[in-house]
């Protein structure tokens, strides 16, 4: 028998995504000031992730207008640059730049991801949106309307992976961020609940990214740029649905076709919680080391480690065995052995990650390039750990009201002597230190920017940065352009 042709309503899962969208984030009707103020800090600190990528010529080689010379009148500035590029490549640029380090926010849950990915399109997007409405005469957007745009992003994205793991049927997590990013860059276009509806859906029939440079035996450097990818992407489907252009309502529930037949072994989406702010204030800093977050506290502990063997006199070398105990997901995706092939493949590794800090006393984005990874001792000091899951620490990492990432490492030296376990719960980035992590998070965002520009435009732009009502109130191009080299 023929099956029937009728078009469905559309899926719920997208509807909710719109109407969030549509109507906001309050919070018993009122803004979350919490969330605001977060998001101002995650600006800040997402842009100078992107600033700091511009030393590393692997990032800037990707930069730039598709062909060479091309200026946009009106057009989107990437930060830190002298481009001016339509929208859809400033998002390509600006979110290529932010993802490149691996050392912007990020969210664990089940599915992992990193939602500040999403500002290469909304800040590409108003920027654009902005510019060609003061050439017109009419008011810009203003720099709130990036951070709403930021929350509700960081909303989408989380949310969903609170209970979805997309990594568990091999696709990539920027599949989230070309959703969000959809969303939020649709509404700030202006589309109509319909378009919006018709934009999301483009967003999940689009083809999704497997994990597959993220893991070995492929770990690769397009891991640094696939959220790029994802967050232009997601404006060239939205400015696709503004033309009208038709959606597809059963994007996800369609019988064969659909996305949770085709991509998600027939399973729906699950959630956790409705819509809000929870996300943005929940979302986790990188302020210390530029790691995949499950090493953090591994980092962090290995750090405090060498300081005990300085003290004791002994260094790395005099080490026989390390024991890291972990939660599952870092089993999962950094515990490795064998040669590394390059930087993307060795900030994926915690054993690397813990090695670096116990030899040298840091670990820095420079620690990933051949020059230091060509140090035998590295490898060596790699071979002597062995990672074991505590299921207390998996459990407490899938608490909402933990979201802990632990770690603890117990050296054991060549003479006999066991070092007492250094246990790292939390990382300093976690919102239970928020006020232990923020102060560092605006020193990184300062150091971030005496990498790019002379001291009176650094000033220019901290004045601004961290006055929270006058960054609001800035239109959004004005603020881009104090980063304009």
């Amino acid at each position: 028998m023929p099956r029937a042709n009728v078009r469905p309503q559309p899926d719920q899962v997208l509807v909710d995504i719109v109407d969030y969208v549509l109507d906001g984030f309050a919070k018993d009707g009122v803004d979350s000031a919490n969330a605001l103020s977060t998001a101002r800090y995650c600006l800040l600190d997402t842009l100078g992730c992107g600033l700091e990528a511009l030393s590393y010529p692997a990032c800037t080689k990707l930069l730039g207008p598709i062909v060479p010379g091309t200026i946009v009148p009106h057009g989107a500035k990437v930060p830190g640059t002298a481009f001016q590029l339509d929208p859809v490549q400033a998002a390509f640029n600006i979110g290529a730049m932010i993802r490149w380090l691996d050392f912007n926010d990020t969210w664990l849950a089940a599915e992992w991801g990193h939602p500040s990915d999403n500002l290469g399109g909304i800040l590409a997007t108003a920027d654009w949106l902005s510019r060609t409405a003061v050439a017109q005469g009419k008011p810009p957007l203003t720099m709130r309307h990036v951070l709403e745009a930021m929350v509700k992003a960081h909303e989408i994205q989380g949310c969903i992976a609170l209970e979805n793991s997309f990594n568990k049927v091999g696709l990539d997590h920027v599949l989230l961020v070309k959703l969000a990013s959809t969303a939020v860059v649709g509404q700030m276009l202006g589309l109509t609940r319909d378009e919006l509806i018709n934009a999301v859906s483009l967003a999940m029939v689009d083809g999704q990214a497997l994990r597959t440079y993220r893991h070995a035996p492929n770990t690769g450097s397009r891991k640094s740029w696939a959220a790029g990818d994802a967050t232009s992407r997601a404006v060239r489907l939205a400015l696709i649905a503004k033309t009208g252009e038709m959606g597809y309502p059963s994007a996800l529930t369609a019988k064969t076709w659909g996305f949770y037949d085709v991509s998600f072994k027939g399973q729906p989406f699950k959630f956790q919680r409705p819509y809000g702010a929870y996300v943005m204030e929940n979302v986790l800093f990188k302020i210390s080391f530029p790691a995949e977050f499950h090493a953090q506290t591994a980092a962090e502990a290995a750090m405090t480690l060498h300081g005990v063997l300085a003290q004791r006199g002994s260094t790395a070398q005099d080490i026989k065995r390390i024991t890291i105990r972990t939660h599952e997901a870092a089993i999962r995706i950094i515990d490795k052995s064998g040669p590394l092939a390059n930087p993307a493949d060795r900030d994926h590794c915690i054993q690397y990650m813990v090695a670096v800090p116990l030899i040298f006393g840091r670990l820095t984005a420079a620690d990933y390039e051949d020059d230091v990874a060509q140090d035998p001792r590295i490898d060596a000091l790699r071979a002597k750990m062995a990672c074991v899951e505590d299921p207390r620490f998996t459990k407490d990492y899938h608490d909402p009201l933990k979201r802990s990432i632990a770690n603890a490492l117990t050296v054991e030296l060549n003479d006999g002597t066991t070092l007492e376990e250094v246990v790292v719960e939390y990382p300093i980035g976690h919102q239970r230190r928020r006020n232990e992590g923020m102060p560092l998070l605006i020193e990184k965002f300062r150091t971030n920017l005496a990498r790019r520009f002379p001291a009176k435009q650094q000033q220019a732009i901290l004045d601004v940065s961290l006055d929270a009502a006058r960054l609001e109130a800035m239109p959004v191009n004005e603020y881009v352009d104090l980063y304009t080299i």
